[in-house]
């Protein structure tokens, strides 16, 4: 067994003849100990938020989609893709065509993104109907064309879907359209009726989800869309599937992942996360640093120890080895402990769910939590490189004044 660690592990565990050093080391193992725990279980807790969050945008963000980068809208025709609609890996294929318009409902009225879509976008029918507060997610009825609106504009309209005999009336500046005398020449007119209302993200909640037809009658635009939406199968890599696009594509479009679509989301959601790990990590590294105030009081108190080491042939390198494990060994252990705490706790919560949001009208009751392992990773190589740091700081006091100590002895 290795002399050093034999001998700190007796440090360790053996009672001091000064009471307050135990208490000392105590009271660091119990910091780093905290410290851990509490970064295991407020990463998890960030992580639950961001994956409700991601959940909600991800109902209506598709794996893929691509933009064109001349203009706002294309042609879906060409070969390129034509190819991709038939590719094995693509689970939907739904072609949009989006623009913004007057809806009028009764004596209200309000700009919204009218959003028409092909068929394809329903095959993804689980998580649109997950979305659905009131009524269903239909488009299609017996042959007639309905609209699935956002929850906001309901709000703002005051739309009843009770009410059968009232209809949403669209209004969209008509292409070519010259000034008249009557300006309602001007526009294109349709009505259509809502059979639901969804409840997402503010970004959507203004949407209204329409037939691609209706869309194209309303817009007065026959053949081009403003992009291509495409989810893909379970398995299949999208970042290669991506690649695999962008080649066949050219440089005329730009395909974005769901990461891209949401940019600033995803910016916002991690660099919340890692403020907080800051923050912690400076406690954790104070409750760490006192370490160095312990082996100090440690040293002094086996100063007669290492005077008779050093007289029996223990070099500097074994006595600072003794007091640089013992630093290692109160650190880890705390950490190590720490975390295996936190994941009991984040197991808990996540099967009672004993820590409520304390709020009214919350989509959750409880707090979310998800664990993932890189939070592991990060934590422990996080107190270890701080460890490291602290014990080679008070092994290196430990070997300052050996001679002075073999003289006192």
């Amino acid at each position: 067994m290795n002399t050093s660690y034999y001998i700190a592990k007796r440090y360790l565990f053996s009672k001091k003849s000064v009471n307050a050093i135990n208490f000392i080391s105590g009271i660091s193992m119990l910091g780093v100990f905290v410290g851990s725990a509490a970064l295991i279980i407020i990463l998890s807790v960030f992580n639950g938020f961001e994956t409700i969050v991601l959940s909600m945008y991800n109902t209506f963000s598709p794996d893929l989609r691509i933009e064109t980068l001349k203009g706002k809208t294309f042609d879906p025709s060409t070969s390129p893709f034509l190819i991709l609609k038939e590719d094995p890996r693509t689970i939907s294929y739904t072609e949009v065509l989006q623009e913004k318009a007057l809806v009028r409902y009764g004596e209200s009225q309000s700009i919204a993104s009218i959003k028409g879509v092909s068929d394809g976008f329903l095959r993804n029918r689980s998580a649109l109907d997950s979305a659905i507060s009131s009524g269903s997610f239909t488009i299609h009825h017996s042959g007639q064309e309905m609209a699935v609106i956002g929850y906001a504009l309901q709000n703002f309209l005051s739309v009843n879907l009770d009410n059968e005999f009232q209809s949403l009336e669209v209004f969209s500046p008509r292409k070519g359209a010259s000034n008249s005398l009557n300006p309602a020449d001007e526009f294109n007119i349709r009505s259509i009726y809502p059979s639901g209302v969804f409840m997402a993200q503010q970004e959507f909640d203004n949407t209204m989800i329409v037939p691609i037809r209706f869309a194209r009658e309303l817009m007065g635009e026959n053949k081009l869309v403003s992009n291509i939406e495409i989810n893909v199968r379970k398995g299949v890599k999208i970042d290669d599937f991506q690649d695999d696009m962008e080649k066949l594509l050219g440089k005329d479009f730009i395909v974005k992942n769901r990461s891209q679509q949401n940019e600033l989301l995803y910016k916002i959601l991690n660099s919340e996360k890692w403020a907080i790990f800051l923050i912690l990590t400076f406690v954790l590294i104070i409750a760490i640093f006192n370490i160095i105030g312990s082996l100090t009081m440690l040293v002094i108190d086996k100063r007669k120890d290492i005077a008779i080491l050093t007289s029996l042939g223990a070099d500097k390198a074994l006595i600072r080895g003794i007091f640089f494990i013992e630093g290692m060994m109160i650190s880890m252990l705390g950490c190590i402990v720490g975390m295996a705490v936190g994941l009991i706790f984040i197991l808990l919560q996540q099967k009672f769910g004993f820590i409520s949001m304390g709020g009214a009208n919350m989509m959750i009751d409880t707090y979310p939590v998800a664990i993932k392992f890189f939070d592991f990773v990060l934590v422990f190589g996080t107190v270890l490189t701080v460890s490291i740091i602290a014990s080679a700081i008070s092994s290196r006091l430990s070997v300052k004044n050996i001679g002075n100590l073999r003289e006192d002895l």
